[in-house]
């Protein structure tokens, strides 16, 4: 009679759990749909804002910037407040910080427009930080998988957002503050759809009661780890730089505004298939290796593209430079799960490789802009990503390899 209930039992256990499941996959997708647009959604309207509130140039450009050292200060710090809180509630209190940071920014003055930027930011590095390992801990046989599908939510509402932002400031009384307070909405959204996630949380379906006997390490002292971080950083490093310069060398080789947008544009847009496809390829891999190559040579292509092709290639470039830092962003989440034995260590890993990759972000576009200040020519910033490229080829092939930072 025990031995039926016990089977009873564990088949409406099994049966609980699907909706569940659906829900939590749901959340994950939704999550993964509010760690971009608040942010691309800005670029469009940064003129806009400027005008509006009298700013300098400096200062509205500082708008993408500050998010990114919010990242790269919250980082490390994530993982900790995961372990005391959760992290179920800790991403649920990050939506609600998200919530709030998108309306205090579309109050419309110049204070609250940076301070809402600024508990954006740090509201999406939790997430940015935590749902690589949320997804280890859940979905440990899928990995892949659910990967490449929270990094298409991501990519695709990023791409949107760019691309509705001044339609929606056109709308009659929105303007700036209206069209960027409308992703309040999705992030509220977003925080009902969660709430679900703070009942029992799920247990995962890898038992990792073997893995965390593995001894605890300082990965600031793990190589292997350094050079994950790295292969994030430097990744990073060439995205956020493309994005801000790229429209600006682009009209200097001919295109007109519009056209330079709607290159940038095709840029994202290919991103979206690789950050699905890539992912589900590297889990089935024992070494990444194999993966390395390809991204870093249409990066170089792309590159060289740009600085000596002919305008009519340059579609063609944006491309090629998407789907490479797409492949090398894709890899970069993966190598968070692949390369560690626990959820602790995968949030450990997950909040240093972010934490320093988006300083090097921040760094990025100031570096280039810089290097054209003084050689009042693109070609040397540009000759800098390709040889940051090869830095990603080099640190690459040892992040690609069948190891764990804990056992290396």
């Amino acid at each position: 009679m025990g031995i039926h209930q016990a089977a009873n039992q564990l088949e409406q256990t099994k049966i609980d759990l699907k909706p569940r499941i659906g829900l939590l996959i749901i959340g994950i997708i939704m999550i993964g749909a509010n760690l971009r647009a608040p942010l691309t959604s800005v670029g469009p309207l940064v003129t806009s804002i400027r005008d509006n509130l009298g700013i300098s140039n400096t200062l509205s450009g500082s708008l993408t910037t500050l998010p990114l050292l919010a990242f790269a200060l919250l980082s490390p710090f994530a993982p900790k407040l995961a372990r005391r809180f959760g992290m179920e509630l800790t991403l649920f209190i990050s939506l609600i910080l998200l919530t709030v940071g998108i309306g205090i920014r579309s109050i419309g003055g110049v204070t609250t427009l940076f301070l809402g930027t600024i508990l954006i930011g740090l509201a999406i590095a939790i997430g940015n930080v935590l749902l690589p390992s949320l997804i280890k801990h859940n979905f440990a046989r899928n990995i892949g998988l659910m990967t490449g599908i929270y990094a298409v939510s991501m990519n695709l509402c990023g791409a949107i957002g760019s691309g509705i932002s001044i339609p929606i400031s056109s709308l009659s009384g929105l303007g700036w503050a209206g069209a960027l307070g409308c992703w309040g909405i999705l992030s509220l959204i977003t925080v009902f759809f969660w709430m679900p996630q703070l009942k029992k949380p799920f247990k995962s379906d890898k038992n990792e009661q073997t893995v965390q006997k593995v001894k605890n390490i300082n990965l600031w002292r793990s190589g292997l780890a350094w050079q994950i971080t790295l292969f994030m950083g430097l990744q990073s490093f060439i995205f956020y730089t493309v994005i801000t310069w790229m429209p600006e060398i682009l009209e200097q080789k001919g295109l007109n505004a519009d056209e330079a947008g709607w290159m940038l544009s095709i840029m994202q847009l290919a991103v979206i298939p690789i950050t699905f496809i890539v992912p589900i390829l590297a889990g089935r891999l024992q070494s990444q290796r194999l993966l390395i190559a390809p991204p870093v040579i249409f990066l170089f292509v792309g590159i060289f593209g740009i600085l000596y092709g002919r305008t009519l290639l340059i579609p063609v470039c944006m491309i090629l430079i998407g789907v490479g830092v797409g492949t090398i962003f894709s890899l970069s989440m993966m190598f968070f799960s692949l390369r560690t034995q626990s959820t602790h260590e995968a949030t450990e890993l997950s909040g240093m490789a972010q934490s320093f990759g988006y300083l090097l972000a921040a760094v990025g576009p100031v570096l280039f802009g810089g290097l054209h200040d003084i050689t009042h020519s693109w070609t040397i910033p540009l000759l800098m990503l390709i040889v940051v490229s090869a830095l990603i080829f080099i640190v690459g092939m040892r992040a690609g390899k069948n190891e764990y930072v804990t056992t290396h």
